[in-house]
């Protein structure tokens, strides 16, 4: 196998890297790739530094016994906390979610007023204020720690009453506040994308960080030279995807998401690498 025809890795906390994945499929379609979803340690939000970091460690060292050509931190929260450190020790092209989230939605505000969803660790570390910043010094951003959506999309509660009544409440406080743009700081969110424009409404432009993302891991495999040329046929080989946990469970939500109905799912024991 040449290093073009290598898989590009991603991982998530859960389910939520899904919607990476897919766009990356859709952007970038003669691409393989090896997925890990951490499902028996998700949520990421909740915990601390050290403690996400060593998780994306160990992930990133599985992912590099795939052999892979590039990584995708396709989590918010180890994009947030543990993507800078990662990028000291690993020697591979490597993007999270942040940054290409923040560069579009100062390109989409007109009012200068952003708001941020996602977990209280993403939120908490203030990394989208820094990377809007660089963008654009007039613009005022307010981040809102949504705890309570990572458990309810992972259980699949993606339309149902509690979760359209808890993300209410959660957005709520930045409708009062006249946000015109708001950033989906959690691969999770996405996947309720249609409840969050209902609840904020249809003037207020969602970011989806997982599009941006895809878009602009093409052109760094671009600038690289990794760019895969072969229109490699669907098969078991073509997308991999892994788990920490429940490997049926995410196997059948991921079909639900991604729609090619061939995916299979395979439990790793982390704790080993």
């Amino acid at each position: 196998m040449t290093e073009k025809d290598a898989p590009i890795g991603v991982f998530d906390s859960g389910v939520g890297g899904l919607t990476v994945v897919k766009e990356i499929m859709r952007q970038i379609p003669n691409e393989r790739i090896v997925y890990f979803g951490d499902t028996a340690r998700v949520p990421y939000g909740t915990k601390s530094k050290a403690t996400i970091t060593r998780y994306s460690e160990q992930i990133v060292r599985f992912l590099q016994k795939s052999q892979v050509k590039a990584i995708v931190v396709a989590c918010n929260t180890a994009s947030a906390i543990a993507l800078e450190e990662l990028e000291g020790k690993v020697k591979l092209p490597m993007i999270g979610v942040v940054k290409p989230g923040a560069k579009v939605a100062v390109g989409a505000t007109q009012n200068g007023r952003i708001g941020i969803i996602g977990t209280e660790a993403t939120v908490s570390s203030g990394i989208y204020t820094k990377y809007i910043e660089q963008f654009s010094h007039n613009i005022k951003v307010i981040g809102k720690a949504c705890p309570l959506l990572v458990p309810l999309v992972e259980e699949g509660l993606l339309q149902d009453p509690v979760t359209d009544e808890i993300a209410k409440r959660y957005l709520d406080e930045l409708i009062d506040i006249d946000i015109d743009t708001l950033i989906l700081g959690c691969t999770h969110y996405p996947l309720i994308h249609t409840t969050i424009q209902r609840i904020v409404g249809e003037n207020v432009n969602l970011v989806n960080p997982a599009y941006e993302t895809a878009r602009e891991l093409k052109e760094m495999l671009k600038q690289g030279g990794l760019i895969s040329n072969n229109e490699a046929g669907l098969g078991s080989d073509r997308y991999r995807f892994y788990v920490s946990d429940g490997a049926d469970k995410f196997k059948n939500f991921a079909n639900s998401i991604i729609k090619y109905g061939i995916l299979t799912a395979k439990t790793v024991n982390i704790e080993e690498f």
